[in-house]
């Protein structure tokens, strides 16, 4: 049974960086491409990011680019998604998702993934 864990989130003021992880159980995620995503109250969920299975390549939503990095540990079974010079527009509940037939691109888009954890609350706030 495919599981991802998020982990990581947390208070912190604007300027500052947390970094999330992302944990497979039951299988190898660096088999998967894996996407980062986020909603906040109110809103549609957002693409953020994304790592492709085999390559390792990236991609990033416009918002995102240039303060956050997705990583994988392989070691770890994880993804890492370094949020750099947060903001409070930052603030919501961030999920992973994997699947192993998911092509990431810089439309970070849901379509396509099959697996999700459970999400980890991210607030920006002095």
């Amino acid at each position: 049974q495919l599981r991802l864990v998020e982990s990581g989130g947390g208070l912190v003021q604007p300027g500052g960086s947390l970094r999330l992880s992302c944990v497979g159980s039951g299988f190898k995620l660096d088999d998967y491409a894996v996407a980062w995503f986020r909603q906040a109250p109110g809103k549609e969920r957002e693409g953020l990011s994304c790592i492709n299975r085999q390559t390792d390549s990236t991609g990033y939503t416009d918002s995102v680019k240039g303060r956050f990095t997705i990583s994988r540990d392989n070691a770890k079974n994880t993804v890492f998604l370094q949020m750099n010079n947060l903001k409070p527009e930052d603030t919501a509940v961030y999920y992973c998702a994997a699947d192993r037939s998911y092509y990431c691109s810089n439309a970070v888009r849901g379509l396509g993934l099959r697996s999700w954890g459970q999400g980890t609350q991210v607030t920006v706030s002095s």
